[in-house]
């Protein structure tokens, strides 16, 4: 690993309210919806840290299973701005940082990787866009991970966005995913019609 890793933040730490019950955990293709997320971040970074809920335990389980580093966020509940500074925290020093939704799982993995080579080029914030709508992952240059460690609320980090406007690189990208995140089931029936990240089988499968 480099002197200045690249470390992908997952964030799955939501309640899935809208959908009824655990999002995350429902079967696309055969796996947990948060695996294809986890499948396309995996290969383009260094280490991946998940950021659950606590008392998560099957969620966390899963994601163990599938290579990432949990880490369990007490305040998750207060808003998604509590588990990406949690998740930043817990990164190595001085990282960058790719930040994706575990309820987004048809993001491309090459779209991640052009997310990290635009950061390693010098960017500051790195937003993919489709059709001129930005999406996620969202890339951060090691410069900003202590300001990530202190967001609090519901917002994520649009008010770091905002008030680094300027430093922000949009790069646009022919992959719609970046836009899709699954809410509803719903929006789940219409993922299952997307051509997805195949998820490596766990050893126990093989």
């Amino acid at each position: 690993m480099s002197t200045c890793p690249t470390v992908g933040i997952l964030l799955a730490a939501g309640a899935g309210r809208r959908f009824g019950g655990d999002k995350l955990l429902a079967p696309l293709h055969g796996r947990a919806l948060v695996l294809h997320a986890l499948a396309a971040l995996h290969p383009a970074v260094d280490q991946v840290i998940a950021v659950v809920r606590p008392g998560a335990g099957a969620l966390a389980d899963a994601l163990e299973q599938a290579g990432a580093q949990v880490v369990e966020c007490p305040r998750a509940t207060l808003g998604m701005g509590h588990s990406l500074a949690c998740g930043a925290d817990h990164a190595p020093p001085a990282a960058r940082l790719l930040v994706s939704l575990g309820d987004m799982p048809a993001v491309r993995p090459d779209t991640i990787r052009r997310v990290r080579r635009a950061l390693e080029r010098g960017a500051v914030i790195v937003v993919p866009t489709h059709h001129g709508h930005r999406g996620h992952p969202v890339g951060f240059a090691s410069a900003l991970q202590r300001e990530l460690t202190r967001l609090v609320g519901d917002q994520g980090a649009r008010a770091l966005l905002q008030r680094h406007a300027a430093d922000v690189r949009e790069i646009a990208v022919d992959d719609p995913g970046i836009l899709h995140d699954v809410d509803t089931p719903t929006d789940l029936s219409e993922t299952t019609a997307r051509a997805l990240t195949p998820v490596p089988r766990a050893p126990a499968d093989r």
